[in-house]
């Protein structure tokens, strides 16, 4: 039966079987179906086969045709989604106006219908793929949904007629069956020993997946159909077993069964054994194999610790650990159970994990999703699979491709708030997601080293495993970020103690990772990289999902939350304090970036503060632990000072890149910062001389402060003690001042990230955005209540827009800040806190002082960093002031003074800053405290005795007499004669170095000294707290001798003790620093106080920065008021302790060595700008040499002198000789401009529609090739090649910078060059160089004709000849043979650069005649050269001469040694006198009947053109031309082209007007002055013209179109100049060259009169009358009718073929608009709306890199391999075609433009901007951007001028594959 059924036609079966199915008994039919089906869809059969998917279309169509059957179900669609979904690469937007969810995006067509004007949006580039959300009010705001899905379609569609869907529903489940069952068939397991492709099973499924996908873009009604089946138990539980007679199906059944098992997920030993064996929990081990079987309970942490760590304990081995700890923590043990598949979306899932996520496999999953209950039912079966996706992806190969379409598919359905906490509550979700990661992590842990590196039962992840550094776990952990986004489901989270505990578990493996070690002796031999990898895993694992609950706990009423994590994190710390074994000093030499169980705990203490309201002391451990927990985050702060100071640099570079990353913007709010709060917490709890000495102690600089002028430092060098006491006291200054955490608001954090971003050099708007760190200030979406990233912006900058010089570097709009920013908000310190790059610092001092300098507020000196007042601290963080008044800080600041007045060594300008920075905050933030706590412990503590109390004001004048030190004997402070009790050296071998206690008695004998030892003094204190007992704490604790205290014997002198006198206080220390500073004996007087006004403080250097203390010293207390006048009074010179005599002799010497340093620095600046300033002025006058020195030479005197040229390269100045040339730098390119120049001046439109078009047929290249190709089909060859020039297209262009060189002095050059290794920008090989003096870009070298200035004379004398004289001595000029030039060095050199230039170009654009290589060809190239370069100029000077003078063009012309290379080279053709041209202009010639018939006729006069003419007959006439017979030429030209311009007139207008003109002429013909009038001219024209009907008659419809205009004899008269001036322009500028005439400008109108006179064709004395006529610039010589009748017979006398076209050749209009590139749209978008999808003409598909030419609009693919032709890419073959080897291609998907020169390119910037005037190179920001006007003319410019190559200067080589 089903075999008879097969063969028949499809579409009757189908049609027959659907009507057996609609009847009310249709079991038969039932029947029938499933036959057919049995034998169709038997999966047997190759997948390849499409026979089968042919049958199903049919069936399911029940008998019409399969497109439209798809029509109709369409009509049934009820989706309100849009649902539509891409893969990477797809071009979608994001509006974060619209979004609920930040990952909310839009396709286009969706957003484009959309309003979304004035939104914050942007188009990007899709990385994983994603699906459009429009329709979905879950994922964003209904106001942005566009017209489609914004109305609910789904109300009004009829609902689907039965019978429409029912044969899908009986054929799909057989189709989806046969799929699984190819997918099963196929899958073998990666460790089998076939070679497994999965692809090829792909490959042959693709059509059926294909197929699946359709159906889903049927709408709705598919979709649920689809749904039912999908989700049906039922339909799988029949179908997946398979039948029992069915063997096939048997095994096939057995072989998924098998893979299943294999996904359970397989304990850690097992895989160390490489899978081999069964595993032993497979997928039937149930519900038993919970989290213990999956985590391996027995398993130890990996396969190579397991075997070290058996033989020890092995209740402490790490496996064990991490077992228990797992094992009580995981809740519900069927998390990670074996999967088990209820129907076919299970088992199809499951397939698509197993093949690594195929491409359409997940497209079609994912098209399904608008259906709710689809929705619903994948979202579960995703994350029942979530474990084994996890499993898959690990053990894959291509981890990246599967990550993206992991995350593709999760985005989707985790990003809906709803889904996901519905799945949190049924599937339990985060508890899968915690688990999961956890495993994930526990396959790379190693034990940590930190601390105590033996007995460490610490683990972290290892940083160098592939799961770290290829970043697999970012699917996971974005996942986990974005279920953490939604309110409802991190309360779940945060409420779930046990989760939580198990997140802190997770979290301390990154606690301590990739730790650095310093190296003390080698440098270290690899340099790892492997931080970059730790610093992602702390951000995206530890620190996002830390932001993304911290935005849940914002409020009152979260505070529980908050406890509860601060509780765990506190535990986890404890626990880990433990694993490490630290107690109180953290290990040497070794350093860890990473603490996140540290910031965790920072990060929620200030979030309980700030929004919370909690009180911090609820929130704080006990002392003991805030002693251990600020160690850490403390040792990371000395570390970096000590990377600074180069102390690490045996590290290699990586580690410099650590401590940038550290506070780099992306970071430092989720590293440095934390950091900086919590050691801020721990100070305003702890005891603070105990923090002030832990500070230097880590800081290695204890040793440093003593009083003694030398002592010895065990731990650091001498040049790192001043970096790292900089870096301790800085870091001290950014402690008490940084209010980040403390007390600052968000807007006020803000603006404060801004002003210190801005001050370190202006920004660009994104830049800024990137600076500056997302959290606490989302940039995107307002914050209520907060100010926006754009209204703080524009409080705190300037905008600067760009500026564009047409030689200048691109710029972009940048911020800047305000002037009272700078005045009043510059704060170095925030400055210091934020900058990557140390020198980011000094720029931003470096702007400062220009500012203050500018604004004239300080002017001499350099400024000190301003002080900047802070805002008030938070009431719970007001202990922080007591470090600013501690005994401890103040006797570090009065050494410190001490050292800086005395000049020790070390000491710097930055210490004092930094120590008068505290002394002013610790004035400006008093402690309140009660008076009785402090006096019962003055007596017993040591150093005490420094000062009375605490407080820093009272401390200022509290004088210190004597000082007990204990210095090596060698010091000059110990006196001789005395020798020092014998106690003290007792002391010395008690303590070692760094105690400096003394005991009891000693201390009575001299009661005053006092001694000082930071390091004791902190231990006793840590040893009181420890043992809360004050008995032990007045012992002297021992001090651990640790292993770098040890000093190699005998090399330090001992040391001994000296008592000092010092008899000063804090503040006579500061006014005698004051006259230091100032260099004044008493710069302050006595009553200084009372004259000071108070305002004029707060910039400046370090004399206004103390006169600021001392003024807020005296104004706060009387005490300090009176001492300061006491000391001022008594004002003595600073006398030292000991004789300081040999620092004096050195300050002198030093100051004396600076001044002559500084004289011999002018000398040498002036030097150098006189020699500037005259290579400039040669630089400037390189218009011709040869020219000036004719210039003022009358005729009286002659002068013998020759024109001297200076070589750049030896220096030498001497003439151009034969046998040593001298050459112009030249630089030979091909140009096309002149080729596309249009007649009008409206710039042609970019198309961006279909409909638009660019026509090219209308350029003048395309006319001229038009004209040419005319005149060759009817003339002779030879004839036609001097009637045009050629050049228009791929013309050769010569440009000069001026600069002469001998030329052999070029070729050594050139050889030195070519041995230079350095990679160069171009290409020697070539002929390529840089022009040895002002490094322009050039090609070869012009040699100058050797010349004495006498000619130059004779041929300048004016004549009274006249002009028949002139003719005939221009005729026997031309008879004059060429001599051939003498063999000579200069003649070689004129010949290679004629090959040069011939190698400029392409042969195309040279051979145009019939026999290429012709010298008629030769000869038409070498005088076109000279016409491009001619038309060129005046393309530059603007199209006219009006503007006159020398323009910038001319500066880079060399058109007179041009044009004697041209003329030396084409001297070698003389003209047959018999075809010479000249006597055709000049004579009535006697009609010659002897040419032959056969042979083609000559091009008549009237169809040659002019200014061709006249540059032949210039160049071919013996040099040096004399200017009479050059006038001579023009003159006898204009005849011609005059009477041309009246043949074309005559031809435009209509037989009417003909006649008219002609009779009315006619009349006049004679009068006197017939030849000067245009009207006896041009009726004798028309007349001689119209004897042959052909001429007129031709083309009845163009005079139609052209005589709408009545011709007055003033149009005519204008007509007739604007067709003759071209011609006149070229002579004048020819002229100008050839003789160094001033060209002198004049207005427009008058443009025709002035250059008439100028070339002498109008007496002098006509010019400045009425307005002038064309005709009387004619000058005939023999009878103008005649010789008019003679050139239009020329015309007449043509056979009738050649007639009809005569007519197009005689109408011309050699006046062109100046070329253009394309006028382009003013948004971006609509190009890249049109273009970036637009097929490629060559290949029809859509290019990678589609580009487009921005001179004709041709659309390329940029690299692309379709449009290769011979091996070159398209955009290269495209620019040789259209540009003569230039192109400029705008790139449609970055943005930007790329020039191709030859056989270099170079990127040239955007000429679209975006709002804020930057670029935004690839698209990468998406914001909107705009047509940049001034840009795009700059590009234009250097486009028409020729100077890519100049002013771009970043080339490289395209090897043709652009």
């Amino acid at each position: 039966m089903a075999a008879s059924l097969v063969r028949r036609d499809k579409k009757s079966t189908a049609a027959h079987l659907k009507a057996d199915l609609n009847w009310t008994d249709n079991s038969s039919g039932v029947r029938q179906l499933q036959e057919l089906l049995d034998s169709v869809l038997n999966p047997e059969k190759p997948a390849a086969d499409t026979e089968a998917l042919d049958w199903c279309k049919c069936l399911i169509a029940g008998g019409e045709g399969f497109e439209e059957f798809c029509k109709t179900v369409r009509s049934y669609d009820n989706a309100t989604l849009c649902g539509l979904v891409w893969t990477a690469n797809f071009v979608a937007y994001r509006c974060r106006t619209c979004g609920i969810s930040p990952c909310m995006s839009l396709c286009a067509e969706c957003f484009n219908n959309g309003d979304h004007t004035g939104h914050d949006f942007n188009m990007f580039r899709s990385q994983a793929g994603g699906a459009c959300d429009c329709g979905d009010s879950n994922v964003m705001r209904e106001t942005g949904f566009c017209n489609r899905h914004r109305l609910r379609t789904g109300e009004n569609v009829p609902s689907v007629p039965r019978d429409l869907l029912l044969m899908s529903e009986m054929v799909l489940p057989r189709f989806i069956i046969c799929i699984i069952q190819y997918l099963r068939d196929g899958y073998t397991e990666p460790d089998t020993s076939t070679e497994r492709d999965l692809q090829k099973v792909l490959q042959q499924l693709e059509p059926q997946i294909s197929f699946l996908e359709e159906l889903t873009k049927m709408g709705g009604a598919m979709r649920t159909v689809l749904t039912k089946i999908l989700t049906n138990q039922q339909i799988f539980k029949d179908l997946s077993m398979g039948q029992e007679e069915n063997v096939y199906a048997k095994k096939n059944y057995e072989k998924y069964l098998s893979a299943l098992k294999n996904s359970g997920l397989v304990s850690v030993e097992e895989k160390a054994q490489s899978g081999a064996a069964e595993p032993t929990r497979g997928a039937e081990a149930g519900a038993g194999a919970g989290a213990l079987g999956l985590l391996g309970a027995e398993a130890p942490a990996s396969p190579d610790e397991s075997n070290k760590e058996e033989d020890q304990d092995g209740g402490q081995s790490v496996g064990q650990r991490k077992r228990v700890k797992l094992s009580s923590t995981a809740k519900d043990p069927s998390i990670m159970d074996s999967l088990k598949h209820k129907c076919f979306l299970e088992e199809l899932l499951f397939w698509t994990i197993k093949y690594e996520f195929p491409q359409k496999m997940v497209t079609f999953l994912l098209n399904m999703l608008p259906d709710q209950d689809y929705k619903i039912t994948f979202t579960k079966t995703f994350v029942q699979h979530y474990a084994f996706i996890m499993k898959t992806l690990m053990k894959s190969q291509e981890s990246d491709t599967m990550s993206n379409r992991i995350v593709h598919i999760s985005v989707q359905l985790f990003s809906n708030e709803e889904l996901a906490r519905h799945v949190t509550e049924e599937c339990q979700l985060l508890d899968i997601m915690v688990t999961v990661l956890l495993y994930m992590m526990e396959s790379c842990l190693i034990k940590s080293e930190l601390q105590d590196e033996e007995n460490s039962r610490h683990v972290v992840v290892n940083c160098s495993e592939p799961l770290l550094k290829n970043n697999t776990y970012w699917p996971l952990v974005s996942d986990f970020i974005n279920i953490l986004s939604h309110q409802s489901v991190a309360k779940k989270f945060l409420e779930d103690h046990s989760l939580l505990m198990l997140w802190m578990s997770f979290v301390s493996f990154f606690q301590g990772m990739n730790l650095n070690k310093r190296e003390l002796s080698e440098h270290v031999e690899f340099e790892s990289q492997t931080y970059y990898a730790a610093f992602a895993a702390e951000l995206e694992a530890c620190a996002q999902p830390m932001w993304g609950l911290l935005t849940h706990c914002k409020v009152k009423e979260t505070q529980e939350y908050t406890k509860t994590v601060v509780r765990y994190c506190l535990e986890t710390l404890q626990i880990w304090f433990d694993a490490i074994g630290f107690v109180d000093e953290p290990a040497p030499n070794q350093v860890t970036f990473h603490l996140p169980l540290h910031r965790y705990y920072a990060m929620f203490l200030s979030k309980a503060v700030k929004c919370q309201g909690l009180d911090l002391d609820s929130l704080l451990p006990h002392q003991e632990m805030l002693m251990k927990i600020m160690v850490h985050p403390l040792q990371i702060q000395a570390s970096l000072s000590e990377i600074h100071s180069n102390m690490w640099v045996r590290n290699g570079l990586q580690i410099k890149g650590q401590a940038m990353t550290y506070v780099q913007s992306h970071f430092c709010n989720s590293m440095i910062d934390p950091d900086i709060f919590l050691l801020q917490v721990c100070a305003s709890r702890l005891d603070p001389d105990y923090f002030i000495s832990s500070v230097f102690e880590r800081f290695k600089v204890v040793d440093l402060l003593t009083m003694a002028s030398v002592h010895q430092n065990a731990v650091l060098d001498g040049e790192q003690e001043r970096p790292m006491l900089e870096g301790a006291l800085t870091f001290l200054v950014i402690l008490s001042s940084l209010r980040i955490h403390l007390g600052m608001a968000d807007d006020e954090i803000l603006r404060a990230e801004m002003v210190s971003q801005l001050c370190m050099n202006d920004r660009t708007h994104s830049s800024l955005l990137d600076l500056i760190p997302e959290n606490p200030n989302p940039k995107s979406g307002i914050v209520p209540g907060s100010c926006s990233f754009e209204e703080m912006l524009s409080a705190v900058a300037d905008f600067k827009a760009p500026v564009f010089e047409p030689g200048g570097s691109m710029q972009q709009g940048m911020y800047t800040p305000k002037e009272e920013v700078w005045e009043k908000e510059f704060d170095p310190i925030m400055v210091v806190l934020r900058t990557v790059y140390r020198r980011d610092v000094q720029s931003a001092m470096d702007r400062y002082s220009a500012f203050l300098k500018q604004s004239g507020m300080h002017t001499t000196g350099n400024p000190w960093p301003p002080y900047k007042e802070r805002t008030p601290l938070h009431p719970c963080y007001k202990g922080l002031d007591r470090l600013l008044h501690c005994k401890t800080l103040h006797i570090v600041i009065f050494t410190l003074l001490y050292k800086i007045w005395l000049d020790h060594s070390n000491m710097s300008e930055h210490v004092l800053c930094m120590v008068l920075y505290l002394i002013e905050l610790g004035l400006d933030n008093q402690v309140q405290e009660d008076k009785e706590d402090e006096e019962p412990c003055i007596e017993e503590h040591c150093h005490d005795s420094w000062f009375p109390g605490t407080n820093l004001l009272s401390n200022l004048h509290h004088v210190i007499n004597y000082v007990r030190v204990r210095v090596p004997e060698t010091a000059p402070e110990v006196k001789r004669e005395k020798d020092p009790p014998p106690s003290t050296s007792t002391e010395a071998s008690n303590f070692g170095q760094n105690s400096r206690r003394l005991t009891g008695n000693w201390r009575e004998n001299v009661r005053e000294a006092q001694v000082f030892s930071l390091v004791a003094e902190r231990r006793r204190k840590f040893q009181e707290i420890i043992n809360r007992s004050s008995t032990e704490a007045s012992q002297v604790v021992r001090p651990k001798s640790s292993s770098t205290r040890w000093v190699p014997p005998g090399t330090p002198p001992q040391l001994v003790t000296e008592i000092l006198e010092i008899r000063e206080s804090m503040l006579s220390l500061l006014i005698k620093l004051h006259q230091k500073l100032s260099a004044k004996q008493n710069s302050l007087s006595a009553t200084w106080l009372e004259d000071m006004e108070t305002n004029s403080h707060a910039h400046g250097d370090g004399i206004t920065a103390i006169e600021r203390i001392l003024t807020k010293a005296a104004t706060r207390s009387r005490q300090s008021k009176r001492s300061i006048q006491e000391i001022c009074g008594k004002v003595s010179p600073p006398v030292a302790p000991k004789k300081n005599s040999p620092t004096d002799k050195k300050t002198m010497d030093k100051d004396e060595r600076r001044q002559r340093a500084r004289e011999r620095q002018q000398k040498l600046l002036a030097e150098f700008a006189s020699r500037q300033k005259s290579f400039m002025e040669t630089a400037m006058d390189v218009e011709s040499p040869d020219a000036e020195a004719a210039m003022d030479l009358g005729a009286s005197e002659v002068m013998e002198s020759e024109v001297l040229y200076d070589c750049v390269i030896c220096g030498q100045s001497g003439p151009s000789t034969e046998d040593r040339p001298t050459g112009l730098v030249v630089l030979l390119q091909a140009s096309s401009v002149l080729g596309h120049r249009c007649k009008s001046d409206e710039t042609k439109k970019l198309p961006t529609t279909d409909d638009e078009h660019i026509y090219p047929a209308d350029t003048c290249g395309a006319a001229h090739d038009v004209r040419l190709a005319l005149m060759q089909r009817f003339f002779k060859d030879s004839s036609c090649l001097q009637s045009v020039s050629i050049g228009w297209e791929g013309g050769v262009y010569v440009q000069t910078c001026g600069h002469t060189l001998h030329i052999d002095c070029h070729k050594s050059y050139m050889v030195s060059l070519r041995n230079d290794q350095v990679l160069q920008g171009f290409s020697v090989d070539k002929g390529e160089f840089t022009c040895p003096l002002c490094r322009q870009f050039a090609n070869s070298v012009l040699p100058c004709r050797p010349g004495r200035s006498t000619e130059v004379v004779s041929w300048h004398m004016p004549t009274n000849k006249k002009t028949a004289v002139l003719v005939k001595e221009v005729e026997d000029l031309q008879e004059q043979l060429g001599l051939f030039p003498t063999e000579s060095n200069l003649s070689k050199e004129m010949e290679s650069v004629i090959k040069d230039i011939k190698n400029t170009t392409q042969r195309k654009y040279m051979d145009y005649g019939k026999n290429p290589g012709s010298p008629d060809n030769d000869f038409l190239f070498m005088y076109s050269v000279a016409r491009t370069n001619l038309e060129l100029e005046l393309v530059h000077r603007g199209g006219n001469l009006c503007s006159g003078g020398a323009s910038a063009a001319a500066k880079r012309s060399c058109l007179n040694q041009l044009f004697h290379v041209l003329a030396m080279h084409m001297r070698l053709y003389s003209i047959d006198s018999a075809y010479n041209p000249w006597t055709r202009l000049t004579q009535v010639a006697q009609r010659r009947d002897d040419c032959l018939d056969d042979e083609r006729p000559e091009v008549p006069m009237l169809f040659r053109d002019c200014p061709s003419l006249l540059i032949i007959f210039v160049l071919t006439m013996p040099q040096p031309l004399r200017k009479e017979h050059f006038i001579c030429l023009v003159r006898m030209l204009y005849n011609l082209q005059y009477t041309q311009a009246l043949a074309s007139l005559s031809a435009k207008f209509s037989p009417e007007e003909r006649q008219a003109w002609s009779t009315s002429g006619a009349l006049k013909k004679n009068a006197f002055d017939a030849e000067k009038s245009y009207d006896a001219l041009l009726s004798h024209v028309i007349g001689e013209l119209s004897k042959v009907k052909t001429v007129y008659d031709v083309n009845p419809e163009v005079p139609s179109m052209l005589s709408s205009s009545v011709w007055s004899p003033h149009s005519i008269e204008y007509s007739l100049q604007q067709f003759c001036l071209p011609y006149l322009r070229l002579s004048c500028l020819l002229q100008h060259h050839l003789y160094g005439d001033k060209l002198s400008g004049c207005p427009e109108v008058e443009e025709f009169s002035g250059l008439a006179g100028c070339l002498g064709l109008l007496a002098p004395a006509l010019q400045p009358s009425n307005p002038i006529y064309s005709a009387s610039c004619l000058d005939w010589t023999v009878n103008a009718f005649d010789l008019m009748t003679q050139w239009c017979s020329e015309v007449t006398g043509l056979s009738d073929t050649q007639a009809k076209k005569s007519i197009t050749l005689l109408v011309q209009d050699p006046q062109w608009a100046s070329p253009h590139l394309l006028h382009l749209p003013d948004h971006y978008n609509i190009i890249f709306q049109y273009y970036h999808k637009k097929a490629c003409t060559a290949c029809k598909k859509v290019p990678k890199d589609p580009a487009l030419c921005l001179v004709c609009g041709t659309f390329v693919c940029l690299k692309g391999l379709c449009c290769k032709q011979q091996g070159i890419c398209e955009c290269v073959l495209h620019s040789q075609h259209c540009g003569a080897a230039t192109g400029i291609f705008l790139l449609i998907n970055a943005s930007v433009i790329i020039i191709i020169r030859g056989h270099r390119f170079c990127l040239w910037g955007s000429v679209y901007l975006d709002a804020h005037g930057e670029e935004d190179r690839d698209l990468r920001r998406g914001k909107p951007l705009f047509l940049c006007v001034e840009r795009y003319r700059v590009l234009q410019q250097q486009w028409v001028s020729h100077t890519f190559d100049h002013i771009n200067k970043r080339w490289g080589p395209h090897y043709n594959g652009l």
